[in-house]
């Protein structure tokens, strides 16, 4: 039986000067017909905890502490899958032909998405808008993507459109985060921690392929 899954994708410290050692990619997909549930849900969470404006890694505090918790949990609880893909930026090397920063990019895509989807099934690709090269990156994305019938469309979206991009935001932040080895903010710390005794895994090294809830691919270099 043919079903139909959204993946939500976002990106975290990914460009070449940003001066951060890991770029990251990630998604959080959900079965089409499931997607207004999710939704309702987080926005009775929000309504719980009088929370306002988008789900960000990079807003957790002590004061909201409590919603994101409440959010992390929500995933661990349902249907919706994470997967993200890592490289450590220091190891692309430039010189070699076709190993520039910018065909990493492109490749991590390719790696993120390809190797989990299921050959019955249909998806629904959405990235995040960041800048205005993104109509480039779409035209790219859609000759690397779109030699797999499955996909049957890509788009850009602004994230606040959409609360499981935001989720998959969350999410990649918290890997970021903890691999940089930065344990600053208490919430933050805390979150991580809840992740970590939800998958019962480290956050620093690959999960097995065969993981589908949560999904981890350290691309290593060598």
């Amino acid at each position: 039986m043919s079903k139909t899954f959204n993946i939500y994708c976002d990106e975290s410290t990914h460009l070449q000067n940003d001066g951060m050692p890991y770029m990251l990619i990630s998604y959080v997909s959900c079965a089409y017909p499931q997607i207004k549930i999710h939704k309702n849900y987080i926005k009775q969470l929000k309504a719980k905890h009088k929370f306002k404006g988008e789900i960000k890694w990079s807003d957790v505090s002590k004061s909201q502490y409590e919603f994101y918790a409440d959010v992390i949990d929500y995933f661990f609880a349902t249907d919706l899958m994470f997967r993200a893909v890592i490289v450590d930026k220091n190891k692309i090397d430039e010189t070699r032909a076709d190993y520039t920063h910018n065909d990493f990019y492109f490749r991590m895509y390719y790696q993120l998405i390809f190797h989990k989807l299921h050959p019955e099934y249909t998806y629904n690709m959405y990235l995040d808008i960041k800048d205005t090269c993104s109509q480039g990156k779409l035209v790219r994305l859609q000759d690397i993507l779109n030699t797999n019938n499955n996909i049957r469309n890509i788009q850009f979206i602004k994230s606040y459109e959409s609360f499981l991009m935001q989720m998959s935001d969350l999410i990649m932040g918290a890997i970021n985060y903890h691999i940089r080895g930065l344990n600053k903010v208490t919430a933050k710390n805390k979150l991580i921690e809840k992740i970590e005794a939800h998958t019962n895994i480290s956050l620093k090294k690959s999960t097995p392929k065969t993981s589908n809830k949560f999904n981890l691919f350290y691309i290593d270099l060598k």
